[in-house]
């Protein structure tokens, strides 16, 4: 697409340092973007909510100091975000501090303990977070562990639930893609097309084929 083809509509600069995530609010009206210092001091260590049409900001959370994924629930109320070695969950329309903090995901100690992704369950009732080698499910109102996938031999990148929530896709530096049953980790089975990294990971729709990027240079589609 040429630049004659494509508009500037307007320009968000609530933040103070590097933005490295954003999301859209599923019913379009918001978008969530956040902030950190990867050096040492000061920084922007926020999540902020903003409004999609004109740029105007609603709402801005206190954020980790290294920056993760952020995803809205599918149901618009809760935002979750992570970072190291924690997931916060802020409920969009009160909280200026989160209304769950999982610090689970905590593999060891050190850098190997950050939370690189964070995926909602359809029904919003559930969160799955990548940490290190492991994939982490767990319950989104109380935070309580609910099974941890160990299929992967290298970090996990990428996580995406299934449209129907009974099974998850991640995708990590061990050059594949595993797939397996949500609630007890089984029959999971290994997409190994590509020769790099895969770095994301995304679900058609209908549930019938899979998206797939890699530090191979390509995007490869199969059947789920």
């Amino acid at each position: 697409m040429s630049h004659a083809q494509t508009r500037l509509l307007y320009t968000y600069r609530g933040h103070t340092d590097t933005v490295y995530t954003v999301a859209w609010s599923p019913d379009g009206k918001h978008i969530a973007s956040s902030s950190a210092s990867l050096g040492t001091g000061g920084g922007d260590p926020t999540v902020q909510v903003w409004n999609a049409g004109d740029g105007s900001s609603s709402s801005s959370y206190n954020g980790d100091s290294s920056p993760g994924g952020v995803a809205w629930s599918p149901d618009g109320k809760h935002i979750a975000c992570g970072g190291m070695k924690s997931v916060c969950v802020w409920n969009v329309a009160d909280g200026k501090s989160p209304s769950l903090t999982y610090t689970g995901s905590t593999a060891s100690t050190g850098p190997a303990d950050f939370v690189g992704e964070v995926a909602w369950s359809p029904d919003s009732k559930r969160i799955a977070s990548s940490s290190e080698k492991t994939v982490q499910v767990w319950d989104a109102v109380d935070g309580t562990l609910l099974s941890t996938y160990k299929g992967h031999k290298n970090i996990v990148n990428a996580v995406a639930w299934s449209p129907d929530g009974k099974h998850i896709a991640s995708g990590s530096g061990d050059n594949t893609v595993q797939v397996w049953n949500v609630t007890d980790d089984s029959s999971p089975y290994s997409y190994t097309g590509h020769a790099d990294t895969v770095n994301a990971v995304a679900w058609s729709p209908d549930g019938k084929r899979i998206a797939s990027g890699s530090g191979d240079n390509t995007v490869q589609v199969w059947s789920a």
